[in-house]
């Protein structure tokens, strides 16, 4: 981040959302990174308050469901991951239970996969049902990060929301959490991804 920083980037990382503020401070204006373990829709309701709306979307191992789509349903087109045989619901929410670890995570240490399941978030046990109004990555540019060895999101189901929603695409062999196991990688997508779109509103 220090590195970004130097550059004259903005982050802003928001636990469990994963939006991070990744263009430069002039221009008042950010990408909006979803990340498959929030399960995020690329959705940008037309009532959103939110003071501006992203001018371009990074997607990593992340689901994309269409307006008439849900989390579940784009899911149910798919074989049914791992990670799913090691889940529990309690309190409201989905829980990862100690051993999913290795189906969210596989490819780090074991020092790094124990921090891992001790800081990650349960989300609410009716993510995958929710509906939202608006789809943004219909009239967004869009990059994506395929993990191909992953066994929380389908990679054929990655393949298929990267190949629908035209982004340029990037295939990379990790598990769920490539900017952990491969961060330089998605640190150069995500840059080139900011570089594209400054290019774009400099000329508007």
């Amino acid at each position: 981040m220090n590195e970004e920083k130097r550059r004259g980037y903005e982050i802003e990382i928001y636990r469990n959302q994963t939006k991070h503020r990744v263009l430069p401070r002039d221009l008042g204006r950010w990408l909006m990174l979803q990340q498959g373990d929030s399960h995020a829709s690329g959705r940008w309701a037309p009532g959103d308050r939110r003071p501006v709306r992203p001018p371009a979307l990074v997607y990593i191992a992340a689901l994309a469901p269409d307006g008439d789509e849900t989390s579940q349903s784009q899911q149910e087109k798919f074989p049914v991951t791992d990670v799913f045989s090691h889940i529990e619901i309690a309190d409201g929410r989905i829980w990862m239970l100690p051993d999913g670890v290795e189906c969210f995570a596989g490819d780090l240490s074991d020092q790094e996969k124990k921090f891992v399941w001790a800081t990650h978030f349960a989300p609410a046990a009716d993510l995958f049902t929710q509906k939202l109004d608006g789809v943004a990555w219909r009239s967004k540019p869009t990059s994506y990060i395929v993990a191909t060895n992953d066994r929380t999101v389908q990679p054929e189901l990655q393949r298929f929301v990267a190949k629908r929603m035209g982004a340029t695409t990037h295939e990379v062999a990790s598990s769920h959490v490539p900017m952990l196991s491969h961060p330089d990688l998605v640190i150069n997508v995500i840059r080139a991804a900011a570089k594209a779109v400054q290019g774009v509103m400099a000329k508007a």
